[in-house]
């Protein structure tokens, strides 16, 4: 086969040369740079973070090395790797024998309360309290989503415009009306965060099943007699799941931080309930000499929260066809 350059010159190139499969270029990856394709490529440290997250919470208040509710006052406002001053016999026993004895490993708080042991006490029941609330919320968004988008007309506009006017109202202000109205408690906290997680699951799922009922699958279970439950369950619902998913690990970042914010205001755990929102709110009047009282419960919401994030992004562009990479 014959081929001209810019001069005009004719050059033959062998026909075997051709025919010769194209080789994929090779990387020459070292340690370092392999270690970092994969920290690029997969989310391995919020992973980790989130990880630490749920065995925190669930063997944490059991390891944890003294009474999460309770210390000596003469023990107050101690700094972060410090010891207890105090007399033996005075000091805040650890629960194990292999703890250090007045060790506080990352500070105690204004009345003498070890700061990890109720981050790790914390890390309990923000969990408990963002799970029951996300699955709530995602049972009612989800529903509404796949009848609004499945049903149309009047139906979808009265969700739709719900949905609208509930995006339109501040939530501080409606957690507060309704903590005002029914009281201060665990149930009333679980209640609003659900309020909060549903909406952010209605427009997405509904954009799905407006898209999957057009399906030929979907048409031929109609045509062959199946209900509208069993097209919205066995047909629409599986397509639907791994938007669901990814909507769920956005939205529990969101619930972190509601349930922070309203433990902060004080409408929501309760003292001496060591949530993260509460022990911030605990220290920022100490703020100046005790810093450490705010830094920690606020960096365990921070990674927890920016974990989540990197978490649903990537969980998006793995399970989204149209968004997924090829490597």
């Amino acid at each position: 086969m014959a081929t001209s350059d810019t001069q005009g010159e004719v050059q033959h190139v062998d026909s075997a040369t051709l025919d010769a499969p194209l080789n994929p270029v090779q990387v020459d990856r070292s340690i370092f740079g392999s270690f970092w394709y994969v920290i690029r490529k997969y989310p391995v440290i919020p992973a980790a973070v989130l990880l630490m997250l749920v065995l925190a919470a669930i063997i944490g208040p059991t390891v944890a090395p003294y009474d999460r509710d309770i210390g000596p006052i003469g023990d107050r406002h101690l700094g972060m790797f410090q010891y207890s001053e105090l007399a033996p016999e005075d000091q805040d026993a650890p629960r194990y024998s292999m703890w250090p004895a007045g060790f506080h490993l990352l500070g105690s708080d204004h009345i003498g309360r070890d700061v990890f042991t109720r981050v790790l006490h914390g890390a309990r029941i923000s969990m408990q309290v963002v799970m029951v609330s996300l699955v709530l919320g995602m049972f009612i968004g989800v529903s509404l989503g796949m009848i609004s988008g499945y049903y149309g007309g009047i139906t979808d506009e009265v969700i739709t415009r719900f949905v609208d006017i509930w995006y339109a109202m501040p939530f501080l202000m409606v957690a507060l009306i309704v903590v005002l109205i029914f009281g201060r408690g665990l149930t009333v906290l679980l209640f609003v965060l659900a309020l909060v997680a549903w909406a952010g699951f209605v427009r997405v799922i509904r954009a799905q099943v407006l898209v999957l009922k057009q399906m030929d699958y979907v048409a031929a279970a109609r045509v062959n007699g199946a209900s509208d439950l069993r097209i919205l369950v066995k047909h629409l619902l599986p397509g639907i799941l791994n938007t669901a998913i990814v909507v769920g690990t956005l939205n529990t970042s969101g619930l972190i931080l509601s349930e922070s914010v309203l433990s902060f205001v004080g409408a929501g755990i309760q003292p001496p309930t060591p949530a993260w929102g509460v022990m911030t709110n605990e220290g920022r009047d100490y703020l100046s000499i005790a810093a450490h009282q705010v830094l920690v419960p606020s960096a365990a919401i921070f990674l927890v929260v920016i974990s989540l994030n990197f978490l649903g992004d990537w969980l998006r562009d793995r399970l989204d066809p149209r968004l997924r990479q090829i490597d």
